[in-house]
Parts: C-alpha cells; structure tokens; sequence
C-alpha cells in the first residue's frame, strides 16, 4: 500500500504524462489535416490557394462525399464525435465522472481531419480538446482511477489539447478550470497547470512560436476610436446570437427531413460546396483568410460577402452533423 504523498507525487507524474501525449496528439491531428489537404487539393501554397485553384465541380464533390463518409459513422459508431466536442466534453466532466467512451479518442481526429480536409468550414481547437480530455479519460479508466481523478485527468488533457494547439500554457489552464470543470479546484491546479506547459514544449518544440493570428502594429490615437469599438462589439454580440440560431435551426430542419439520418452530412456537405463555389473563402477552417484581414488585403465590400457566406457554410456544417470546431470560423 503506497503513501498518500507517494500517491500524490505518481498522479504527478501521470498528468504530466498526459499532457505529453496530448501534445503528441494535436501534432499528430494537425499533421493529419495538412496530409488531407496537400492529397485533396494538390494546387497551390496554402490551402485558401488550393482552393481558388479547384475546379467549381470539385468544391461541390469533395464537400459532399466526406459528408457521405461521415454520415455512418456519426450515426451508426459514434453520436459524440458530431459537433465541436467541447460540450460534450463539459458533460462527460459534470454528469459521467469523466468518463469518454475508447473510440471517440480515434474516431473523432479522423472523422474531423477529413471533414476539415475536403474545406469543412469547422475549426480544429474544439476537436483537439476533446481528443486530448478522450486520452486522459482513457488513461484513467485503463489505471482505474476513481471518478474524482478521472474527472481530472480529463481536465489536463483539455488543457493540453488547448495548450499544444495555440502553444500558451496559461490559456489551457484557465480554459479547463473555467469551462471543463467550472470550479476552481486549488489542489489539482498543479496537476492541470504541469500537463499544459508539457504540451506547449512539445508543440513549440515541433512546430515553433509562430503566432496563429499575426496582428500588425497598429496605434490608438484618438478617445473617439472607442465609440467604434463599442459598435463593433455590439454587432458581433448579435452576429454570434444568430450564428447560435442558426446552427440549431439548421439541426432541427435537417431532421424533420426525409430520408436517413446517415445522409443529411451530405445534404450539408453539398450546401458548403455551393457556397464554396460563391466564396472560396468559406471553405476551410479560416485562419488564412483573418491574417488577410489584418493585413488590410481584402477591402470592405469582399469581407461583407465573407461574413455572409462563412456564416452560412459553417450553419450547413454544424447543422448537419459534421464533426469539427466552432471557434476558429
């Protein structure tokens, strides 16, 4: 029988283990996506390049056939891995003491690097936190933790996951005792806050300290810029309520449709393509098209087709079934 401080300083160990493994896997599952995407869309330097390159008919295909791929699988192998994951994540940690059932921590970095890959307009940090909660949730239950500790381990691979994805430590700490566990839990802060540092090595080790989104200098020069600001945030609070809106009443129209459940991933896949034909910048998940913003390379009327078209590309996604993120689009 091990000391309780032994047994403390073992659980250590194992967040730290999980926050190693859970960097491994965001690498892992964005190598996946960047593999899916060089295949599928041979032409171009990124992937909003590939995707002006396509012919129109092959924007219309490929969204639609990944949806008919992933149709089955959301329907027949794993309901949880439709969506971002994050929620589903938030009630595995509140109402199943962390319990993530074995296959979501496969199935749902496939079904999302595909989904992503044939220009899904579905973000990848939604996913990452719900692969690396799935490990820890695995990893738990394979050592048979008790719930308390599961629900932990959880807890450390989400942060990791968010950790590794935006390479900053602080932010998936703060994202798993705020929005996974809800509650400030001061004696396993340390576990969380070692798993997330572990991860942010691993990712900047890999991949570097290169900024997701390149803000270019800018200046405040004037009390009356605040007033735009104040309009701006107004504008998105509204925006976001009808992006809310909008992918429920997308959910509930694709159900009240006929025909198999297993198909409407499609219908929505086809949906996207259409738009895509419209926009190719709803394609994908649009972090190319934002440091263009930011870089003043898209003039106001383009980014008003923008705002229109990814809001309906990512409602068809979502609404569907498609398994990917909501944060980036």
């Amino acid at each position: 029988q091990l000391s309780d401080t032994t047994q403390e300083i073992l659980f250590l160990l194992f967040c730290l283990i999980i926050g190693c493994l859970a960097g491994v896997g965001a690498l892992a599952f964005r190598a996946l996506i960047e593999v899916g995407q060089w295949f599928l869309w041979p032409h171009g330097f990124n992937f909003l390049q590939k995707v002006v390159a396509a012919p129109w008919w092959w924007k219309l295909l490929l969204p639609t056939l990944a949806g008919l791929i992933i149709g089955p699988v959301v329907v027949y192998l794993a309901p949880q891995i439709r969506g971002p994951g994050v929620p589903e994540v938030i009630e595995a940690a509140a109402l199943r003491e962390g319990y993530i059932a074995p296959r979501v921590t496969i199935l749902k970095p496939l079904a999302t690097a595909l989904v992503i890959s044939a220009g899904g307009s579905v973000g990848r940090e939604g996913p990452v936190v719900h692969i690396g909660s799935a490990l820890g949730s695995n990893l738990a239950q394979l050592l048979r933790l008790n719930p308390e500790r599961t629900r932990i381990s959880l807890a450390c691979g989400a942060a990791a996951g968010i950790a590794a994805t935006f390479t900053a430590p602080f932010a998936g700490t703060m994202f798993a005792v705020e929005i996974i566990l809800a509650d400030l839990q001061v004696a396993y802060l340390s576990h969380i806050v070692l798993a997330s540092v572990a991860a942010t090595v691993i990712s900047r080790h890999y991949i570097g300290d290169f900024p997701t989104v390149t803000v270019p200098p800018f200046a405040f020069t004037h009390p009356g810029e605040l007033g735009l600001y104040l309009i701006l945030g107004g504008l998105a609070g509204l925006v976001s309520l009808l992006f809310i809106r909008g992918v429920f009443a997308t959910d509930t129209l694709m159900t009240k449709l006929p025909g198999p459940a297993w198909l409407k991933p499609a219908a929505g896949g086809l949906l996207l393509g259409l738009v895509g034909i419209l926009s190719p910048h709803a394609l994908g998940v649009g972090y190319d098209t934002i440091n263009l913003m930011l870089a003043g390379k898209i003039v106001l009327t383009a980014s008003l087709l923008i705002l229109v078209t990814k809001y309906l590309a990512t409602v068809a996604c979502l609404g569907s079934g498609m398994s990917g993120g909501v944060f980036a689009p």
